[in-house]
C-alpha cells in the first residue's frame, strides 16, 4: 500500500499519539484495541455485536488456523473475512508465541520451527516464508514475521539469539512479501523482541526499522514477569521505532497497562482479558474490575456502568447478570463479554479523543488513579 499510516496529532505532555492506520478494508483509528478471535471468532460474540461497540479490526491467529481448519479450505471458501463473516480489517499473529509456548518437541533452527501438533501430534513447519503464505491464504489485511519468542527471565545469551534470529526472519519474510505481491495491497509488521535487556530492545528496534516495514510491534512482553519489568520494555522500544509508522504491542493488557503505553507511543493492542474475565463473571468498570458472583450485587439495580452505550449497560442490571453467572447461563457470558470488549473500545476512543485535545496526560493519570482505587461502593 502506499501509505499505510497517517500521524494525526502528539501529545505535548507524553508521547501519546493519534493515528489511522490505513487498509484496503478500512482505515483504523488509532489507538486502538483489538478483540482477539484467535480461532476465526471472538468466543460468544457475533460480528453484529462487535460491529454494535465499535470494533474496528479483530485479531485472529496463524497457529491455530492453520492446524484447523487449514489455510487451504478458508481460502476456497474465500478467505478469512468470508468465512467468518467479518468485513472490516483483520490482523493475524504469525503462530510464532504459540509454536514456542503451546507445541510439543520442538526442534529450531534459522530456517524455522519444528514442531508437534497439540492436536493430533503431527509434525507441522513454519519457517518465516510459510507464515507469510498461510497468512497470505487468510487474506489477512496485516499479517505478522514469524519471530522468536524467549520466556520471561531467559539468560542474556538466549535473548540475543531471539533477538538474531527474529531479525534475520523479519528480512526473509518481507523479501517473501515483497516477492508474492501481497505487499501491494497488505502490511506486514515486524516484531521487536530483547526480552528485559534494554540494549536489546533497542538493538532489535533499530535493525528492524532500517527494513522499513508497514508497521512494528513489540512482542515478548507479559509472558511471565512483572509489570514492573514489562513497561520499561515497552517504552524503549517504542521509542527507537519510527515515528511515521504504527507501534503494536502484542498480547496486552489491563486498562491502566494501555493508558500507559498509549502514553509512550503505542498504538494498536491486543488482549483476551475482555472475554476471559467475563466467562468468569467479571465486569471491567471505571471504578476496576467486579466480580458479579459476590452476594453484594444479588439485589443491586444499577447496570454495571452508569451512562456506558452499550447494549448491556442500556438493558440489564448486575443484578440479572448475576443471576445469569450463577446460574450458569451462557447468556452471562456472552453480555458480559459485549460489555467488556465494548469498555476496552471505549477506553481507547476516550484516549484518541483527549490526545487531540491535548490533555491526555491529565486525563490519564486521573483515569488510572480511579480505576486503580476500587470500587467506591465496595463494602469496607
Amino acid at each position: 500500500m502506499d501509505k499505510a499510516f497517517t500521524l494525526l496529532a502528539e501529545d505535548t505532555d507524553t508521547k501519546a499519539r493519534r493515528g489511522r492506520v490505513h487498509t484496503a478494508r478500512g482505515d483504523i483509528e488509532t489507538p486502538v484495541f483489538m478483540p482477539v478471535g484467535t480461532q476465526a471468532t471472538v468466543k460468544g460474540l457475533q460480528p453484529r455485536d462487535l460491529k454494535a461497540v465499535g470494533t474496528q479490526i479483530l485479531l485472529g491467529n496463524t497457529y491455530h488456523l492453520n492446524l484447523r481448519p487449514g489455510p487451504r479450505l478458508i481460502r476456497k471458501l474465500g478467505g478469512l473475512h468470508a468465512f467468518m463473516g467479518w468485513d472490516r480489517p483483520i490482523l493475524t499473529d504469525s503462530g510464532g508465541f504459540q509454536a514456542f509456548s503451546l507445541a510439543q518437541l520442538r526442534r529450531m533452527d534459522d530456517t524455522g520451527v519444528r514442531f508437534r501438533s497439540h492436536l493430533d501430534g503431527s509434525e507441522v513447519f513454519l519457517g518465516p516464508r510459510e507464515v507469510m503464505d498461510i497468512q497470505r491464504d487468510l487474506g489477512s489485511d496485516i499479517a505478522m514475521v514469524l519471530d522468536q519468542c524467549p520466556p520471561a527471565g531467559c539468560p542474556r545469551g538466549e535473548a540475543e539469539e531471539a533477538v538474531r534470529r527474529s531479525v534475520t526472519w523479519a528480512q526473509m519474510s518481507l523479501e517473501h512479501a515483497t516477492a508474492s505481491g501481497f505487499l501491494s495491497g497488505h502490511q506486514v509488521f515486524a516484531i521487536v523482541q530483547g526480552g528485559r535487556f534494554e540494549d536489546l530492545r533497542r538493538e532489535c528496534a533499530q535493525a528492524l526499522a532500517q527494513m522499513d516495514f508497514p508497521g512494528y510491534a513489540i512482542g515478548g512482553v507479559s509472558v511471565g514477569e512483572s509489570e514492573e519489568e514489562m513497561m520499561p520494555q515497552v517504552e524503549t522500544a517504542a521509542a527507537c521505532l519510527p515515528d511515521g509508522k504504527a507501534r503494536y504491542v502484542m498480547g496486552v493488557g489491563t486498562p491502566p497497562q494501555l493508558l500507559r503505553m498509549v502514553g509512550y507511543g503505542a498504538d494498536m493492542f491486543d488482549c483476551v482479558m475482555p472475554t476471559r474475565e467475563a466467562r468468569h463473571g467479571v465486569a471491567f468498570t471505571p471504578h476496576g474490575k467486579i466480580n458479579l458472583k459476590n452476594h453484594r450485587f444479588r439485589e443491586d439495580p444499577r447496570p454495571l456502568v452508569e451512562g456506558l452505550d452499550n447494549p448491556v449497560c442500556a438493558q440489564f442490571s448486575r443484578a440479572y447478570l448475576r443471576h445469569l453467572v450463577m446460574a450458569g447461563e451462557i447468556l452471562g457470558a456472552v453480555l458480559l463479554s459485549v460489555h467488556n470488549v465494548h469498555f476496552y473500545l471505549h477506553l481507547m476512543e476516550e484516549a484518541r479523543a483527549h490526545i487531540e485535545q491535548g490533555d491526555f496526560a491529565t486525563w490519564s493519570r486521573a483515569w488510572i488513579e480511579r480505576y486503580n482505587a476500587g470500587d467506591p461502593d465496595r463494602p469496607s
